[in-house]
């Protein structure tokens, strides 16, 4: 079948590396863009994609930032859902105490209180730079402009973010999205948006969920992958993803999703 849509996570995804698309594929999404749209859908904020975007040569498309909180087509805003303050100030409360360190974003901004491994590695791998300012200066600056966060990284120990995270879930759960991306990092995002409510965003009158293809690895790339016409998994993926995807395709590191783009989807 012939998609309109192609639909990708980064990390761990598209990205053959921590930061770049290879190569090969470059290669193999020119061979389709020019008739079907291709969309990025990540965690990342703006400017950790737009050099991918540029790699691939897909500048003009939108772009899906934050798990679906800020939707953009170059720097014009098509969507965008931020958490508020009075939630980012019960957020920093319940954290003080606690080993974590916590990472503030809105739109093209990114806040750390101090640098860190975890800090340097983000600068590394998304090519972007954080402002580094103390955090409740930061959300009283914030709370002066009437902003809030699209995404929050609390940068914790294992030890930490074993305290933080059930303690979060019974506080928050029910007006966030509390996803643990690894034993040292939770990612915060609001309840109304995903990957998907983003992606429905952009279908025209023409387009339905059956005319899109999507490639993820991750818990948040479930709801996408299981509504879309086809969903792919790369090899590296979660078990929980791979469970309810249509095909699985080589890992990320393997150029995954140009391998299947070559042998399903080039004429």
């Amino acid at each position: 079948m012939k998609y309109k849509i192609l639909c990708s996570d980064l990390d761990g995804t598209l990205l053959s590396t921590k930061s770049d698309v290879s190569k090969n594929t470059i290669e193999q999404i020119g061979k389709i863009k020019s008739d079907t749209k291709i969309i990025l859908v990540s965690a990342r904020m703006p400017s950790a994609m737009w050099y991918i975007q540029d790699d691939l040569g897909i500048i003009d498309q939108p772009i899906i930032c934050y798990n679906g909180a800020l939707v953009l087509s170059g720097n014009k805003e098509l969507s965008s859902v931020f958490m508020p303050i009075n939630i980012l100030n019960t957020i920093y409360e319940l954290c003080t105490g606690v080993e974590v360190d916590l990472g503030l974003y809105y739109n093209n901004e990114w806040y750390v209180p101090k640098t860190s491994l975890r800090v340097e590695k983000e600068i590394k791998y998304t090519k972007s730079t954080p402002v580094f300012q103390d955090t409740k200066q930061t959300l009283q600056n914030w709370k002066e402009r009437k902003i809030g966060a699209h995404k929050i990284m609390l940068m914790c120990t294992k030890t930490s973010a074993d305290i933080l995270m059930p303690i979060l879930q019974e506080k928050l759960g029910k007006a966030l999205n509390l996803y643990r991306s690894n034993d040292t990092l939770i990612e915060i995002a609001p309840k109304s948006v995903s990957k998907l409510s983003a992606i429905k965003l952009l279908m025209v009158n023409h387009e339905s969920l059956v005319d899109i293809i999507a490639f993820g690895d991750n818990y948040n790339d479930i709801e996408m992958l299981e509504n879309v016409g086809c969903g792919v998994a790369v090899a590296n993926a979660r078990a929980e993803v791979k469970a309810i995807s249509n095909y699985i395709t080589l890992e990320n590191t393997a150029d995954g999703v140009a391998h299947y783009i070559a042998n399903n989807l080039v004429n």
